[in-house]
């Protein structure tokens, strides 16, 4: 059977369309400028380079489906997956404008690989501007829940769990304490809860839950602030107990490590708690 495909220009020339224009150009810019000075080694130029690229590709590959109106034959919530990639790309991209220069551009800024790592960053920085509009363009409106990931709740579970990969990557000897083994349970069991609730959302499995997931919901994120509320305490306490900063301190230093999980831990803690506030507006507060 033949499959008659469309064209849909308003995916191109919508305020939402534009804005994934502006991010595929400046996602492009990015990653070709560093690769062009072949000066992103290491973890850090990995991850950069990786986050523009997967960013660049999957939203070419939106736009695509979108103007030949193919995604309707997706086995997938379109409206939830694009509100949740938008909002990762966006914090995909920010973390990838704060780390490369810090990484990588050092003062004073004169040469010519040096000039083309400063426009790279600034088209990352641009980059994060169009998704964050984006974001904003696809937020549901207030008393809208048809698209879940698409709502402050949904949002922010996104970023809690995207908060989570982080703290995970700045993880090291935490074995032996017991108050750091805990933490790190709570960190991975919220990850795993809250990764399932996007992924289930994405491919339309919440109605086979067995319970009002509303209620389940509110229900999660007041466990989560409970044992985020223990982690903020115990992490630093058992991290920094007797023990000084090193001097020197380097980017692999652990003391700069367990600190950035410290801000992390409480930026979660934040989001969670801002999560509890709205779910219990949607369930319990009805709009007239």
């Amino acid at each position: 059977m033949a499959v008659t495909t469309t064209v849909n220009l308003r995916a191109l020339t919508s305020w939402v369309g534009i804005a994934r224009l502006f991010a595929v150009v400046l996602s492009c810019l990015a990653f070709s400028l560093v690769a062009s000075t072949g000066h992103f080694g290491g973890p850090y130029g990995t991850w950069c380079m990786f986050t523009w690229c997967f960013c660049f590709i999957v939203t070419l590959l939106v736009l695509l489906l979108e103007l030949l109106e193919l995604y309707p034959m997706l086995p997938l919530s379109w409206d939830d997956f694009t509100s949740a990639f938008s909002m990762l790309a966006a914090l995909m991209v920010f973390t990838s404008s704060v780390v490369f220069p810090t990484t990588f551009i050092s003062s004073p800024c004169s040469s010519n690989q040096c000039a083309r790592q400063a426009v790279a960053t600034t088209a990352s920085c641009l980059c994060f501007l169009a998704y964050a509009v984006e974001v904003s363009l696809t937020r549901a409106k207030p008393g809208d829940i048809s698209s879940f990931l698409s709502t402050v709740p949904g949002l922010l579970k996104v970023f809690e769990a995207y908060v989570a990969c982080l703290i995970f990557s700045l993880l090291d000897g935490y074995n032996g304490e017991p108050g750091l083994m805990w933490c790190v349970a709570v960190y991975s069991i919220c990850f795993i809860f809250t990764l399932l609730i996007i992924i289930f959302t994405i491919g339309r499995c919440l109605t086979y839950i067995p319970c009002p997931l509303e209620k389940m919901l509110v229900g999660y994120n007041f466990l989560a602030v409970l044992m985020y509320l223990t982690t903020t305490v115990l992490w630093p306490l058992y991290s920094f107990r007797g023990r000084s900063r090193p001097d020197p301190c380097g980017t692999n230093c652990w003391w700069n490590k367990r600190l950035g999980v410290t801000f992390l831990t409480i930026f979660n803690l934040i989001a969670y708690l801002v999560d509890l506030v709205y779910s219990t507006r949607m369930v319990f507060v009805r709009a007239p």
